[in-house]
């Protein structure tokens, strides 16, 4: 008797900015090496280039910008309801910047990457080269980037998946920042597989 083959998880993506995160799913996902597909994309301010890039692309794309919206719950009910209309099994952080409060519908149905080896390094304002700079200043030997279940703060929740990469002597923001998002390429979509695969078992 023939197992029936797991259903695929419709993926809302969220962003703030450049949208490559994004664009790297959705490469792999063209590529066969990822079993996912993007239902709608959603960005926090409505002049990113992420957007321009989803639509590009062909992915339906809205923009909730931020400020327009009275406090986080009102801006994070609508972000949701975003989601059950595009019926999306998971919400992805990509370099979305903004908080949100969790429904009871999308617990542990929500996934972030951070760019360093959380707990270290994370925290409101803790983005982009930020995260870098801080990680030369500290002189840390390693770093590299996190996978995990988001919560209604920044850069906690359970971790799903971490990847290393040395720190150079010779290193600057920028060039730490292109070795991590690398490591950020594999790790993001392996880890919604394995977290939707384990989602679909229990």
């Amino acid at each position: 008797m023939a197992h029936d083959v797991p259903r695929k998880p419709r993926l809302a993506v969220a962003l703030s900015g450049g949208g490559t995160t994004l664009l790297n799913l959705h490469d792999r996902i063209k590529a066969g090496t990822f079993d996912a597909e993007i239902a709608c994309v959603i960005a926090s301010n409505n002049h990113c280039k992420g957007i321009e890039r989803s639509q590009a692309r062909g992915l339906p794309a809205h923009a909730l910008p931020r400020k327009t919206y009275p406090d986080k719950h009102a801006f994070s009910d609508a972000v949701f309801a975003a989601c059950r209309d595009a019926n999306a099994d998971l919400l992805i952080l990509a370099g979305f910047l903004s908080l949100l409060v969790i429904p009871d519908d999308y617990t542990n149905r929500v996934l972030n990457i951070h760019p360093s080896l959380l707990p270290k390094f994370g925290g409101k304002g803790m983005h982009g080269e930020h995260v870098h700079e801080a990680v030369l200043q500290a002189r840390e030997k390693t770093s590299g980037c996190t996978v995990h279940l988001a919560d209604n703060t920044y850069d906690t929740g359970p971790v799903l998946l971490q990847k290393e990469c040395e720190v150079r002597f010779d290193d600057t923001p920028g060039n730490l920042a292109d070795r991590v998002f690398a490591l950020e390429c594999d790790a993001y979509p392996q880890a919604i597989a394995d977290h939707w695969q384990s989602l679909t078992k229990s």
